[in-house]
């Protein structure tokens, strides 16, 4: 197809396909991880959502005969509030690119773009659990983010609290050790004891996640545990492998990056467990990646603020107080020769009005 040739209709139809297979090529590590519940949020429906905890008591009591059932107990746990955030880029196709027929730097260019938004997405994601032993940090633009959960604490804690029991649980495993056998075992004992509801009742509930930086050491031992059909630290190759196919493995290649997105040595042996079934991490999305094209009439838009343009009028004549429009019109015809301005000035009374 030929650049030099195509309408602007053409074009931007042109530019959209290629968007949105570009935008398709990237891996979405952690949107699409289970991680997250995603949620897409309607139009005109304010800038903010709230989430909030609500528990049941898990069992049951007894009824003697004739008596009345008790009254289930329902408690409401923490909230959290969401509020919306866009994010945004542009890039300009000159007119050289398109007069001289560069198709391949416009393909480039709208490839680059459309992924620019979507990879923002994977970093801010990530970095919730890459910042995940603070309560706050400021991201790659200077604005601050709060990345405590619903007890005020840190995601990582040892001492997170429940809204109805003194009882606190910890969901980070003691030393921090790396990814191993004994390591594995030892989150896995963790999150059997200490998965509590906000009665305290210990849940029983599959952890079905495990996911880890991309770091080679850390991924090739969780694909040794998840995919050996022995067990990988045991000569005998007889002894069954208990982990084979017991957690799908998430890599998370951008948890080991400053918030600038650089890369951060400290965080490279970040791993631990998740449960896609009780996840509380919620993405709630207003607006979906999207491409923002030309058009012949932008209707007063602006283009890169996504501004409309408006503004207020108010034109007089010289030595003349005319009290209706009809009479100004009127006046201002009779007398085209004086006043050379008739047609700029009935004009913008049509326009303004």
């Amino acid at each position: 197809m030929e650049l030099n040739s195509i309408s602007l209709a053409v074009f931007t139809r042109l530019a959209g396909v290629i968007f949105e297979k570009a935008k398709d090529l990237v891996e979405k590590h952690a949107r699409d991880s289970g991680l997250f519940v995603v949620e897409s949020v309607p139009e005109n429906s304010g800038e903010v959502r709230d989430y909030q905890e609500i528990d049941l008591e898990l069992y049951a009591d007894n009824k003697p005969q004739g008596n009345q059932a008790g009254r289930a107990s329902v408690r409401l746990g923490y909230n959290k509030q969401v509020t919306v955030k866009r994010v945004a880029k542009d890039i300009g196709i000159t007119y050289e690119m398109r007069r001289f027929n560069k198709y391949p730097d416009v393909v480039r260019r709208l490839t680059n773009l459309a992924q620019m938004p979507v990879n923002r997405l994977e970093l801010d994601l990530q970095h919730r659990i890459g910042f995940g032993l603070v309560t706050t940090y400021v991201d790659k633009n200077g604005a601050t983010v709060e990345n405590d959960v619903g007890d005020d604490l840190a995601l990582f804690s040892t001492v997170h609290t429940l809204t109805g029991s003194a009882t606190t649980y910890r969901n980070r495993l003691a030393g921090n050790p790396i990814l191993s056998k004994g390591a594995l075992e030892g989150i896995e004992r963790l999150v059997a004891e200490e998965t509590l509801n906000n009665f305290a009742e210990k849940l029983s509930v599959p952890f079905d996640i495990l996911w880890t930086t991309d770091d080679p050491n850390t991924v090739n031992t969780a694909l040794e545990y998840l995919n050996s059909v022995a067990a990988p630290d045991f000569a005998n190759s007889g002894v069954s492998n208990v982990y084979k196919a017991k957690y799908k493995h998430v890599k998370l290649p951008l948890v080991a990056t400053t918030a600038a997105g650089l890369t951060d040595a400290t965080k490279r042996r970040f791993w631990g467990i998740a449960s896609s079934m009780i996840s509380d991490a919620h993405l709630a999305e207003w607006e979906a990646p999207h491409l923002k094209a030309p058009s012949d009439l932008n209707a007063g838009e602006e283009f890169s603020t996504d501004k409309f343009q408006l503004s207020a009028l108010w034109e007089t004549i010289r030595e003349k107080s005319l009290k209706f429009r009809e009479t100004l019109i009127e006046t201002i015809l009779s007398e085209t020769q004086k006043w050379g301005r008739a047609t700029t000035i009935i004009g913008n009374l049509k326009a303004f009005a």
